[in-house]
């Protein structure tokens, strides 16, 4: 019985320092803040900011889908060149067939990237 729950002892000491650090240094600056009178709110701290200037508009307001589309095409691409630089330093081992597969990867983002151009997903007004 006490060989089960000395297999749960690094779990728990995993658990007991991950607890501690979140509240080190989650809680303890917090009481600190509250203790020194750093917490000091005011309205132009406590204000909404965009840019440098003041929100003009409702904070629920819908963006334009354009937005969503380009922002689509950044994580794509973004995942493209996370895929590439494994992809070169393996090629040696991967071969002709790891070659293969990079080129049909590269021509389908080729082809959605064409897509998305020819579908004006890319111009803005």
């Amino acid at each position: 019985m006490a060989s089960a729950a000395a297999g749960y002892l690094p779990i728990l000491l995993f658990l007991a320092v991950a607890l501690s650090l979140s509240l080190s240094f989650v809680v303890l600056p917090m009481m600190v803040s509250k203790l020194t009178g750093a917490n000091n709110p005011y309205p132009d701290k406590l204000a909404e900011y965009e840019c440098g200037f003041p929100a003009f508009e409702d904070s629920r307001a819908q963006f334009d889908v354009r937005f969503y589309l380009v922002s689509i095409l950044f994580i794509v691409f973004d995942l493209e060149a996370a895929f590439l630089f494994p992809w070169a330093v393996s090629l040696g081992a991967i071969g002709l067939v790891g070659w293969a597969s990079m080129m049909l990867f590269l021509v389908e983002l080729t082809l959605g990237f064409v897509y998305a151009w020819k579908k004006g997903a890319l111009e803005w007004e």
